[in-house]
């Protein structure tokens, strides 16, 4: 079985994001870059489910631009055996990724595909979804638990009322959730390993793909700033602020 995991380029998780002058999206300039978390789990998975001798190839994918490799080289770190990216300067958008990833399917012909949930840049949520449409494959999203039996493949997911789990026929869409796993640490060997790992680079229009936006984002704020707290000397004195002031109750 062939397992597809399409990884993301973000800004780290621990960087502190900072808005451009003119508004028009995030300064990304000198920033420090990594793979977006919930699809390094989904990397992860995809390797233990290669250890376990359910999956025979791992194919890590990316889209952007060529600084992605480094993303894809990380992810064979993991455990992916090669990497494919669609290289392209253009903004690229869900739904523009989404196509891309249903033709590099089409392309590869795996069984599964394994994503993250959201990215942390734009926390869309809609990659997934979208591309189990395109494809017109059964999808599962906010996976903690999946097992493959067979032709199907069985995967946990937590809902308000608790978990449910479904059963989907193979070829299927899965996306990641946190509790779905912990990502290993990758060592030293492994990237060097990676780095003689093959990478194919393909462009947009080689899969008949128009990455063109079709959303246009008008202006990017950071959120307002918290204003200090006060102490108050005594209850009554509290409950006037809240009435008078803050008018919660």
């Amino acid at each position: 079985m062939k397992v597809l995991v399409p990884v993301k380029r973000v800004v780290d998780f621990n960087v502190k994001v900072r808005v451009k002058s003119d508004h028009t999206g995030v300064d990304i300039a000198n920033v420090k870059m990594s793979m977006n978390p919930f699809d390094e789990i989904a990397v992860e998975e995809a390797t233990r489910l290669k250890e376990k001798g359910v999956a025979a190839e791992v194919v890590a994918v990316s889209c952007g631009v060529a600084q992605c490799q480094e993303t894809l080289r990380t992810a064979m770190a993991i455990g992916a055996d090669r990497g494919v990216l669609a290289q392209t300067d253009v903004e690229l958008q869900p739904l523009a990724v989404a196509k891309i990833l249903a033709a590099l399917a089409q392309k590869e012909q795996p069984q599964l595909v394994i994503l993250g949930k959201q990215a942390i840049d734009d926390d869309a949520n809609q990659t997934g979804q979208m591309l189990a449409a395109l494809l017109d494959w059964p999808q599962a999203t906010n996976a903690s638990k999946v097992e493959v039996q067979g032709d199907r493949v069985q995967v946990t997911r937590e809902v308000d009322g608790g978990l449910e789990t479904l059963s989907l026929t193979l070829p299927a869409i899965i996306t990641t959730d946190l509790r779905l796993n912990e990502p290993r640490y990758v060592t030293l060997p492994n990237i060097m390993k990676a780095k003689k790992k093959p990478l194919e680079t393909v462009s947009p229009a080689d899969l008949n793909v128009d990455p063109a936006p079709r959303l246009k984002t008008l202006k990017v704020v950071e959120p307002p700033s918290r204003s200090a707290g006060v102490i108050v000397p005594d209850v009554a004195a509290l409950v006037d602020k809240l009435k008078n002031e803050a008018k919660v109750v």
